[in-house]
């Protein structure tokens, strides 16, 4: 069965035409739908469009969050380049302590 991956261009292509009529020439969103591959470029592309969401609608939002392994290691990779602990690296992508922590043990040897 082939791996069903949804059109995140024409999702927000569609949602930029209707909702947002304004942004269409916004350079960096165009820039950011031409090269989506992680979730992590969906999850930017969202903060553009939408700007920051409200904090209820975010921790709501949140739980329902999934992360592919490129994801994991470039966040585990920016914590590690930075030399940041769990705490700062996990205020900063919005994610808890413990779901950093099990990605130390699954990736361990990866970074």
């Amino acid at each position: 069965m082939k791996n069903m991956c949804p059109d995140y261009r024409q999702i927000y292509t569609d949602i930029i035409d209707e909702l947002y009529p304004e942004k269409k020439g916004n350079v960096q969103i165009n820039n950011k739908m031409d090269c989506i591959e992680t979730v992590m470029d969906v999850l930017t592309l969202n903060t553009l469009i939408f700007g920051s969401s409200k904090q209820l609608t975010e921790s709501k939002s949140r739980r329902l969050r999934s992360y592919d392994k490129n994801s994991i290691l470039k966040i585990l990779e920016y914590q590690r380049s930075n030399k940041l602990n769990n705490i700062t690296t996990a205020r900063h992508f919005k994610i808890s302590r413990n779901t950093l922590t099990k990605w130390h043990r699954i990736f361990k040897d990866k970074v």
